[in-house]
C-alpha cells in the first residue's frame, strides 16, 4: 500500500523547495534514488551501511534494500553475498508517465516542457529481472516496482536551441507515486498474467493480452517460465505453446 505522504516527504527532504523549482540537484545521487531511499528509510542511520564488504542502500533489522534504476546486472555479486545471510528486497523504479523539460544550464530557466510517448508498465522490469534470473527463486529475494510520474531534466548547451544541442538528461525529478507493486513470493508473480488469456497460448497473443510489444512479452514469459508460473506445453510453428500452471 503506498503511502503518499510519506513519499511527499522524503521529496521535501531530498529536493527542497529551491531544487525542485530549478530542477538543479545539489547532490551527487539521483533524485529517484535517493527520494525512494528515504521514502523507504527515513533514518540516515539506516542508510548507506556497510554490510558483508558492500554497501547497502538500507538496512534495518537484518534486511536489506536496495533499490536499483537500472543495470541489475550490477547487483549480481552483492546479491550473491547478501542473499544466503538477509532477506533482501530490490526495488525497481519505472517512469509511468514522463515529462520532459529543457533547462538552461547557466540561469536555470526551464523551457519546452512536453510530455514522452514512452510510458513504462509493470512489464517494463522485466528485461531487467533476466539479468538476475539466477537468483529469482531464492526465497530471501523479494522485488517491488515503483510507478512513477517524472519529470526528467536535461541541459541545455551552449550551440543553440536546436535539439541537437540538447545535452544527456541531467536529472529526473519524481513528482508523484503511482502504484507499487509487491513480488515477495513465487504467487505474486500470477499478477502478470493478463485477465482472460486462456488454453494454450503463444507469446504474441500473451502480448497482444498484456499489450506489449512482442520482444517484450518473450522477456517476460522466459522468467514466468524460469519461476515456475506458466509452462510449455508444445509449439505452433516456431513458437512455444504456454499454459499457467496450477498451484
Amino acid at each position: 500500500m503506498s503511502d503518499q505522504a510519506a513519499f511527499e516527504q522524503a521529496k521535501k527532504k531530498v529536493i527542497g523547495t529551491e531544487r525542485r523549482r530549478l530542477g538543479i540537484g545539489t547532490l551527487s545521487e539521483k533524485s529517484i534514488h535517493a527520494i525512494l531511499k528515504n521514502y523507504y528509510e527515513p533514518d540516515e542511520e539506516h542508510q548507506e551501511i556497510p554490510v558483508e564488504n558492500y554497501v547497502a542502500d538500507i538496512y534495518r533489522d537484518g534486511e536489506i534494500i536496495e533499490i536499483q534504476t537500472r543495470q541489475f546486472n550490477k547487483l549480481r555479486d552483492k546479491l550473491s553475498v547478501f542473499l544466503p545471510l538477509y532477506k533482501v528486497t530490490v526495488v525497481y523504479p519505472v517512469s509511468k508517465e514522463k515529462w520532459l523539460i529543457t533547462m538552461d544550464a547557466e540561469t536555470g530557466l526551464l523551457h519546452n516542457m512536453r510530455r514522452s510517448p514512452a510510458k513504462g508498465n509493470r512489464y517494463t522490469v522485466f528485461p531487467e529481472l533476466y539479468k538476475i534470473k539466477m537468483f529469482l527463486r531464492n526465497p530471501n529475494l523479494k522485488l517491488r516496482l515503483v510507478l512513477l510520474r517524472i519529470e526528467e531534466y536535461r541541459l541545455i548547451n551552449n550551440s543553440g536551441w536546436d535539439k541537437t544541442a540538447l545535452s544527456d538528461t541531467y536529472d529526473k525529478i519524481p513528482t508523484n507515486l503511482e502504484e507499487e507493486i509487491e513480488i515477495n513470493c513465487k504467487e505474486d508473480y500470477m499478477q502478470f498474467i493478463p485477465d482472460g488469456l486462456k488454453g494454450p497460448f503463444t507469446s504474441k497473443e500473451f502480448a497482444a493480452a498484456a499489450h506489449i510489444p512482442s520482444s517484450l512479452a518473450q522477456s517476460v514469459l522466459n522468467i514466468l517460465y524460469y519461476v515456475r508460473i506458466v509452462t510449455r506445453v508444445g509449439k505452433d510453428g516456431k513458437q512455444y505453446l504456454y499454459e499457467v500452471m496450477d498451484f
